[in-house]
């Protein structure tokens, strides 16, 4: 096999197992609380800031990864209070919803500029060689960011799959009414639900800057192969956003050689449309 095409497919993997963390967190948001989250991207970014701001005050990489998780949770949690709680309890409809979510992006990016300025920044880490594996020279960041984004989807099929909260987040997504009829705490669930998105999200920002440089717009760029992950997979399904987000990261880097990098987003766009028009529900069956 080809080293550069070696290379593209590692490059693909590192990138996937980011979308694969951020839509997750934006394909619960839709299927539990049924909202199409266009400022899910710019609260990577958010993630993504806070790590690099703790990092640069001489916090270890990872606590910074951790107190910026909490940072992203508690600014969602906020939105929550503030915004779809509210609009939930008026019944807004989903047009709103959207319109509602790219004004919140908007006014979290440009926040991040007004507060941290335009130019890219760079976690305070020692530069670490590349480790030669197999003839291909792979950065330790991307092993890391593969590595973590491994251990986060692992910990959330326990949390779904062994937990009681899992369990009712479940019969949440699969029909809010009838779980508070049969008794499930539902404000629970939501809390939850923000608390896994903000968490997985944050993460993806916080290693999405190890392997590329801190900006303003990076979460807006990914907001694109986000939704296409989420489509691709099948909406409201956790594990179809995984295995989408993989397929869509590769195919993003694979299509450099040949399109130029700034063609990826629409590679991510396109696989969207032809799933669309092949199979509408996407590659896996919706909701959890």
């Amino acid at each position: 096999m080809d080293t550069q095409f070696a290379q593209l497919i590692i490059n693909g993997i590192a990138v996937g197992s980011i979308i694969a963390l951020a839509a997750v967190g934006l394909t619960l948001t839709y299927g539990i609380l049924r909202l199409s989250n266009f400022a899910h991207g710019d609260f990577l970014t958010l993630g993504a800031y806070l790590t690099w701001l703790i990092n640069t005050i001489g916090v270890n990489i990872w606590l910074s990864m951790i107190l910026a998780a909490a940072g992203t949770v508690a600014a969602m949690l906020l939105s929550e209070k503030l915004l779809w709680s509210k609009m939930r309890s008026i019944r807004a409809t989903s047009t709103t919803l959207i319109i509602i979510s790219i004004g919140l992006a908007l006014f979290l990016r440009n926040g991040i500029i007004f507060i941290w300025g335009g130019k890219n920044q760079n976690y305070d880490l020692p530069v670490t060689p590349a480790l030669d594996i197999l003839g291909l020279k792979i950065p330790q960041n991307q092993l890391l960011v593969l590595g973590l984004a491994v251990l986060a989807i692992l910990a959330l099929h326990y949390l779904l799959q062994n937990t009681k909260i899992g369990k009712a987040m479940r019969a949440v997504a699969d029909d809010l009414d009838l779980a508070r009829v049969s008794g499930i705490n539902v404000d629970r669930v939501i809390f939850w639900t923000w608390l896994i998105a903000g968490t997985l999200t944050s993460l993806g920002g916080s290693m999405y800057g190890l392997i590329t440089a801190v900006r303003p717009n990076m979460g807006w760029f990914l907001i694109l192969p986000l939704f296409a992950s989420v489509i691709l997979g099948g909406i409201g399904n956790p594990y179809g956003a995984i295995a989408a987000a993989f397929i869509i990261g590769i195919v993003q880097e694979v299509s450099t050689p040949w399109l130029g990098s700034q063609y990826k987003q629409g590679v991510a766009l396109l696989i969207m449309i032809l799933v669309l028009l092949i199979r509408p529900k996407g590659l896996f069956k919706g909701t959890i």
